[in-house]
């Protein structure tokens, strides 16, 4: 393994547009702007993990090459940490209308998770987006776009990116894992990608956890490193529970949560994930994704997880008898 102690996803986070997995239309966009040398303000919104951030920094990249510099020619905020109204109106109102380099067309404000900017700040960030348009563009990065308010949405060209698919991810860990020299079996990838849910992120960083522990990484290390069950144990105590064998189902449910020590709402969050996939009738299924939210409700509220967890099993059992 390699002796950088940088984390995986920031080692292997592509520096260039060229670079950049799957969001193909948007970065055919992004290019353009470059080769235009101009740009309007642009909002990036989408699930965390797609390459908003990345698109962001590699766009500044291609855009001023070695005249990159940071608070000369760009600025990283991220709007979590500075979302307040006296940010706005100082720290970002003074790089906004600084006059850009003279070979730089002109400058560019990042502002990541800007949708946890307070309102009175997005009203004053509103004002300074339309004042210094001619020296500073801004690319607001943000998970849930309808955060932002109105009239900003209305200033940018808002940038949809989708989560990536399962071929996009795969390909990227198996890129890292060989540069990694680790040995990545053809389960644990599959679980990797299972894990990640789109977020490509999210299994980078877990790919970077099970190199830790072994050189060689199959399902059964990415499951216990990321804290889920795999599929077939959720299935089998289902599948126990529909055929009415109570006692056989909490035994199994009971070993599951002693050897994965996973709470009981990720347990239900991971029945319904299989439900869907049992070769039950529709009706069955309906009323199994009810109990799941009802149960899942009783927990939130403060429920015993041993007592709901079983009631929830003797649940299935019954509805089952009752077809």
């Amino acid at each position: 393994m390699s002796v950088e102690n940088r984390p995986w996803v920031e080692k292997y986070r592509p520096r260039s547009l060229n670079d950049v997995v799957n969001q193909n239309a948007i970065i055919k966009r992004l290019k353009q702007f470059i080769i235009d040398e101009s740009m309007p303000h642009l909002i990036f919104a989408g699930p965390a993990g797609t390459g908003k951030t990345t698109s962001a920094l590699a766009m500044v990249r291609d855009l001023y090459g070695k005249k990159m510099s940071l608070n000369n020619t760009y600025l990283e905020l991220n709007a979590s940490d500075a979302r307040g109204i006296d940010v706005i109106r100082t720290y970002i109102k003074d790089f906004a209308k600084a006059i850009p380099p003279i070979d730089v067309p002109f400058k560019i404000l990042i502002l990541d998770e800007a949708d946890n900017m307070t309102a009175p700040a997005q009203q004053a960030l509103r004002r300074t987006m339309e004042k210094y348009t001619k020296n500073c563009r801004m690319i607001l990065i943000c998970n849930y776009s309808n955060k932002i308010i109105p009239p900003i949405q209305s200033r940018c060209v808002v940038f949809r990116f989708s989560p990536l698919n399962k071929d996009d991810i795969k390909n990227r860990i198996k890129l890292i894992a060989s540069k990694e020299e680790l040995n990545l079996a053809a389960n644990g990838l599959n679980a990797l990608v299972d894990v990640s849910r789109g977020d490509c992120r999210r299994a980078i960083n877990y790919l970077q956890s099970c190199g830790t522990i072994s050189k060689k990484i199959d399902q059964e290390i990415v499951f216990r490193v990321a804290g889920e069950v795999p599929p077939d144990k959720i299935k089998i105590i289902l599948q126990n529970a529909l055929e009415g064998q109570l006692q056989l189902s909490i035994k199994l449910l009971n070993e599951l949560i002693k050897d994965y020590g996973i709470s009981g709402r990720n347990i239900i969050r991971d029945i319904h994930r299989e439900i869907y996939d049992l070769n039950i009738s529709e009706n069955l299924k309906i009323e199994l994704s009810k109990l799941l939210a009802e149960f899942e409700y009783r927990l939130s509220q403060g429920g015993t997880e041993e007592i709901q967890l079983q009631s929830l099993l003797a649940k299935i059992v019954l509805l089952q008898n009752s077809e």
